[in-house]
């Protein structure tokens, strides 16, 4: 399929004991990415991912084990934010009539030339500027 990312939720439910039924879903994707070398996370959600794992989840992680889930996914590739890359993203916000740091994922996506973004925040099948939002969650 190429490259795919993930929003932040998809992550943290994976590691989340308290997610339910999108826990083993979000795993089921994580390993499907890990075994095909197409995932792809921004810098954005590795930072996000560690303030969630250590102050939101239930239980918190401790931080050591937050950091080691932020450096097993760091292996993935990685896309940083250039200048450019927050004036395209602060456009494309106004454009999609997303949030910012939405707008901010899904500019990585395309940067990494991802096919889909694996999300439950934004529309689900719907394009930006050739990436495909996809929900995990989904019902089949």
């Amino acid at each position: 399929m190429g490259a795919e990312c993930c929003d932040t939720n998809v992550f943290v439910y994976a590691y989340d004991t308290t997610a339910g039924t999108k826990r083993p879903a979000a795993k089921r994707l994580l390993e499907r990415l890990w075994d095909s070398g197409d995932g792809v996370v921004s810098v954005q959600v590795l930072q996000e991912l560690y303030v969630t794992l250590t102050r939101k989840a239930a239980p918190p992680l401790a931080p050591a084990d937050a950091r080691a889930v932020v450096q097993d996914l760091a292996t993935w590739r990685v896309v940083e934010p250039s200048r450019r890359d927050v004036l395209e993203a602060i456009d494309g916000a106004q454009r999609w009539r997303t949030s910012f740091w939405d707008a901010m994922i899904l500019t990585a996506a395309i940067k990494a030339g991802a096919a889909v973004v694996w999300s439950e925040d934004l529309n689900d099948g719907q394009s930006y500027d050739g990436t495909t939002v996809r929900n995990p969650f989904r019902p089949e």
